[in-house]
């Protein structure tokens, strides 16, 4: 059979001549609209990269996996289109593991392609081959977290295995996918057919009978709340959302992930229950008779570890509050507290239905007195009081003064990309988020080394946008290679490092609990705070490099690299202080040797 092995000319991929597998996974992903494929080269995958060096695609490389991960994820997450990663065998592809987790754990939608052994060589440990107490399977790996994993073991199948995952990726609950492809059927020839995806669907409706029934709890409710997580971020829903909310008065809590989908100015906006909630959130949460849940899973850090005491109060018991669930997975419905009503439907519609339902039973709007003179009290103190410790002159820059800073230069339509820690504690928290802009975080693993990589995918999604990687100097030393892949790919990323030569929550906790912070600063031989020079580093890789040296000097770094539009890293020295935690962690508990939240023993 011959091989056709020419540059593809936009002729049509149905045509009877036969090309390699890989030739036509190419035309498959030009087909299903894709620009960009982050990864990494192996030997496995090579025949891949071949044909996509023949094809508009752009191959984004990384010096790291877990890097092309994290980018392919942040890609996907400012574009709303499905990422595509492709790695190599073994070493490899673990080496993606954490950055592929981290889509999976969070609902974006991601593809990985993965090159493995030749298929004739299975199992008989070929060089990377991971193999050795059980047989050849290195999709194992990723099947605790991914929605689906493939394994090709012909090339004919590799067109249907593709269609197949694009749509698994993207439909329902999204969320990561993994297609593992022995080397040399890339190789092999296929015929040329076209593998079109599915027309796009939706996922169901919420009945109408349901969304009275919604509607008249809410209607009916006395302190009613809408919680929403990170799955209803814009469009008709959104619209919908804040329409149901001013019509019935309902204030609204988002969850960490959805932060951002309301604007933090809106005077139902309640802010963020939990671990890092303000006071009045999880005051309102705990007392809440009818809450209205909306695509969120009740993660503990948003339910300070489901103790009643603190945020969420919700059951069928005498003062417990009434939980109305709507998510499109099955799973989350009463996975964390029981459910008076729980819906399995596309959210945005179910709230449209839900809105029409109650202006249909109440035409004319309620006004619960005094509530939004109390939301706009607490909320103008949370913001004014950070605002007002961000004055201070200290040095080295206390975290608040490194977030106010960055409120008063950075456009309003900044994207910030955060890892763990101030960062993004700190932001979702307290920092006053403007109507145009976004936070991107890693809310369900939380990833150190999350920032840095997945800002350089935001801002290959969004290039006429700036974007900051807010991020501490432990993420930003666990995915050094984002920084070369900024100037490779001349992408004017911000990295703004807060600087506490620490990996500071985790040393703060300790310091709390058992006195001392062992084995969380960093220190050279001599005991003295160590930290890389990261601004030296910027500069020996081609970007920009600033080190504040002076409180006001941020400012001016910020602004100035706003306005050079090349990538540039800020090393910004932190005092290392807790963020303020209202809310309630049952490892405190744990750490003083109390239980109180494990179940009662036989």
């Amino acid at each position: 059979m011959t091989v056709d092995t020419r540059a593809h000319d936009g002729e049509s991929l149905g045509r009877a001549a036969a090309v390699t597998a890989a030739e036509a996974l190419v035309r498959q992903l030009e087909s299903y609209g894709v620009e960009y494929v982050f990864g990494t080269c192996g030997h496995t995958n090579i025949a891949l990269l071949d044909a996509l060096g023949r094809s508009p695609i752009t191959f984004v490389i990384a010096r790291h996996e877990q890097a092309a991960a994290h980018a392919a994820d942040g890609y996907a997450r400012a574009s709303g289109r499905p990422g595509v990663l492709l790695v190599h065998v073994g070493p490899g592809m673990m080496n993606a593991v954490t950055g592929v987790a981290t889509a999976a754990l969070d609902s974006v939608p991601l593809i990985a392609i993965s090159g493995d052994v030749p298929s004739y060589y299975h199992g008989r440990h070929p060089h990377q081959e991971v193999n050795l107490h059980a047989d050849a399977d290195q999709t194992a790996i990723y099947r605790p977290f991914v929605k689906r994993a493939w394994h090709v073991h012909r090339a004919e199948d590799l067109g249907r295995f593709t269609e197949r995952a694009f749509w698994t990726a993207t439909s329902g609950r999204p969320g990561a996918v993994l297609l593992n492809v022995p080397m040399d059927l890339f190789s092999r020839p296929v015929p040329g057919e076209e593998r079109p995806l599915p027309a796009s669907t939706s996922g169901p409706d919420l009945p109408a009978p349901v969304a009275e029934r919604i509607a008249a709890l809410l209607d009916g409710a006395r302190q009613p709340l809408i919680y929403l997580g990170g799955g209803l971020r814009g469009g008709p829903g959104r619209a919908a959302l804040l329409s149901l909310a001013e019509h019935l008065d309902i204030p609204i809590a988002h969850s960490l992930m959805g932060k951002g989908a309301v604007p933090d100015d809106h005077p139902l906006l309640l802010g963020m229950p939990g671990f890092w909630g303000l006071r009045t959130t999880n005051d309102y949460a705990r007392t809440a008779d009818v809450v209205l849940a909306l695509a969120t899973r009740f993660a503990e850090t948003d339910a300070s570890s489901w103790d009643p005491r603190f945020t969420w109060n919700l059951g069928p018991g005498q003062g417990q509050g009434r939980l109305v669930q709507i998510d499109i997975d099955p799973a989350e419905i009463g996975r964390n507290h029981p459910v008076e009503v729980g819906a399995v439907a596309d959210v945005a519609r179910a709230v449209e239905a839900i809105a029409a339902a109650v202006r249909s039973a109440r035409p004319e709007p309620l006004t619960r007195p005094g509530l939004r003179e109390r939301i706009r009290t607490a909320r103008t103190e949370l913001f004014a009081g950070s605002r007002e410790r961000g004055r201070a002159d200290d040095f080295p820059l206390r975290p608040e003064r490194i977030l106010r800073d960055l409120r008063d230069a950075l456009p309003d339509d900044a994207i910030l990309v955060t890892d763990v820690g101030w960062n993004k504690n700190g932001v979702a928290q307290c920092y006053e988020l403007p109507a145009e802009g976004r936070f991107i975080t890693p809310g369900g693993a939380s990833t150190m080394g999350f920032g840095p990589a997945a800002a350089i995918g935001v801002q290959i999604a969004r290039p006429g946008r700036v974007v900051v990687a807010l991020i501490g100097d432990g993420g930003m030393s666990a995915q050094l290679p984002a920084l070369p892949m900024a100037v490779e790919q001349g992408l004017p990323v911000i990295f703004v490092v807060m600087n506490n030569r620490a990996h500071g929550t985790i040393a703060d906790l300790q310091a709390a609990n058992f006195g001392a912070a062992y084995g969380c600063e960093f220190h050279d031989p001599d005991g003295r705070p160590y930290s890389p020079d990261f601004a030296a580093l910027a500069r020996s890789c081609g970007a920009d490099g600033y080190e504040i040296s002076a409180p006001g000097e941020l400012g001016t770094a910020l602004r100035s690299a706003v306005t050079r539009r090349r990538p540039a890293v800020l090393d910004v020295p932190m005092v290392n202080e807790p963020v303020p935690t209202p809310g309630h962690w049952n490892i405190n508990d744990i750490y003083q040797g109390a239980f109180p939240g494990e179940p009662p023993r036989a």
